[in-house]
């Protein structure tokens, strides 16, 4: 033991929490000495740049950029735009921001394009996300939230206590299809019975040639834990897959259903689920922005300081030598303007652009008519009581199916 030196003074004591804790722990232990004003007095709420670091310095930055449509991506080019000192407008047929990112809450109308008008009648305090309705954590969106301050919250992507539901069709059957199936069940016993064969396989000798023995030994290990598997490495379930009777207190263990069959497994097809869960942008965590997934275009839109048109359709596009000309119609067509820019950056969808006029290269033109789109829909729908959580405990997540409404939410 190393006697102190005297006299002990205040930087040898720093010296030797510098050495036990480090920087952090000088400064905190500065900050009680007070040798240093408390860090928390200047701490400041971040508050992202106006311009860009690249912004045009000395001279007045007099480029104009046209952008059509309002949708995330219309936004956020003028946005970004903006910051570099480019003077933009935006172009918008609809009466709102977002494009395909919209949020449906009570109230909300909408006629279609067959001319079929819908009002939805959700209660206070509900919404649907009729497009979009999830983030995963890699997306630059996560960024646009917090530096548009756009608060968010967790998005249940997968639950284990969801549901699978097959019907026979197309090579599934068996006695599993027509009913529902428990994830966390079907995933324990895919897992056991695949970690039972393969465990059978290295004790018999069949993978020697490639794996050693302490590979092969390690590998049986593994396995014994990720299939749960019982006596003689067989699997013969677990609590994995939930129980019938929940565990309670005391000499009350619980009791648990025994496994599905192999082969009724097989033939229903759930396994050909498991991958969506694996997948990089579906992977939990997820987000949602709180309130609807359109607040994050009304926050960028709130942000732009250039004009946007809303209400006004793109009749024609013709692109010349030094700016860009666009017509656009407003009051449903019965009056139009010409807008001229220096630029042009077009974010209509292939489908609606190829109808409208233009002047772009023949083989742009055909590239854009080419693209066809992928019928899907959303039905959105509100029950008297949320049945799904107290009669089958599912708390968030989604139900896979293969009938023609794919999945549930």
């Amino acid at each position: 033991m190393r006697l102190l030196q005297r006299p002990f003074t205040r930087r040898a004591f720093l010296q030797g929490i510098g050495v036990a804790g480090g920087a952090g722990a000088v400064l905190a232990a500065m900050e009680v000495l007070d040798l240093v004003a408390p860090a928390a007095e200047y701490r400041v709420a971040f508050d992202p740049p106006r311009t860009s670091d690249f912004s045009l310095r000395g001279r007045v930055n007099a480029t104009t950029v046209l952008i059509l449509g309002a949708g995330i991506a219309g936004l956020t080019a003028a946005y970004e735009l903006e910051k570099a000192g480019y003077r933009c407008e935006v172009v918008e047929a609809r009466s709102r921001p977002g494009g395909r990112n919209w949020t449906i809450r009570g109230g909300t109308t909408d006629t279609d394009l067959d001319g079929v008008t819908q009002t939805a009648r959700f209660a206070d305090g509900l919404y649907m996300n009729a497009g979009p309705a999830r983030i995963p954590q890699h997306h630059t969106t996560l960024d646009y939230c917090r530096e548009l301050g756009v608060p968010i919250e967790p998005f249940v992507n997968a639950n284990a206590d969801g549901y699978y539901f097959n019907v026979p069709d197309r090579g599934v059957g068996g006695p599993l299809t027509n009913r529902p199936i428990r994830h966390r069940a079907a995933k324990a016993d895919a897992f056991g019975y695949i970690s039972e064969l393969l465990a059978k396989a290295v004790n018999q000798g069949a993978l020697a040639d490639e794996l050693t023995a302490d590979d092969g030994e390690a590998l049986v290990e593994f396995l014994r834990a990720l299939g749960a598997l019982g006596p003689d490495d067989r699997y013969v379930g677990s609590e994995r897959r939930g129980y019938d009777t929940p565990p309670g207190a005391g000499p009350r263990p619980g009791t648990t259903r025994g496994p599905y069959p192999l082969s009724d497994l097989l033939a229903a097809r759930l396994g050909y689920y498991f991958p969506f869960e694996l997948g990089w942008d579906q992977a939990m965590m997820m987000f949602e922005p709180v309130g609807g997934m359109d607040r994050i275009p009304y926050a960028l839109a709130d942000r732009i300081r250039g004009r946007i048109r809303y209400g006004s359709e793109v009749r024609s596009i013709t692109v010349g030598d030094a700016d860009v000309r666009v017509v656009v119609t407003s009051d449903a067509g019965r009056s139009g303007t010409e807008i001229t820019a220096d630029f042009c950056i077009c974010t209509i969808p292939p489908t609606v652009l190829s109808r409208i006029p233009n002047n772009l290269p023949q083989q742009t033109q055909a590239d854009v008519a080419s693209l066809q789109p992928m019928p899907t829909g959303k039905m959105g729908l509100q029950f008297r009581r949320r049945f799904w959580e107290e009669d089958e405990h599912v708390f968030g997540g989604i139900t896979d199916t293969n009938t023609d409404i794919g999945t549930i939410w």
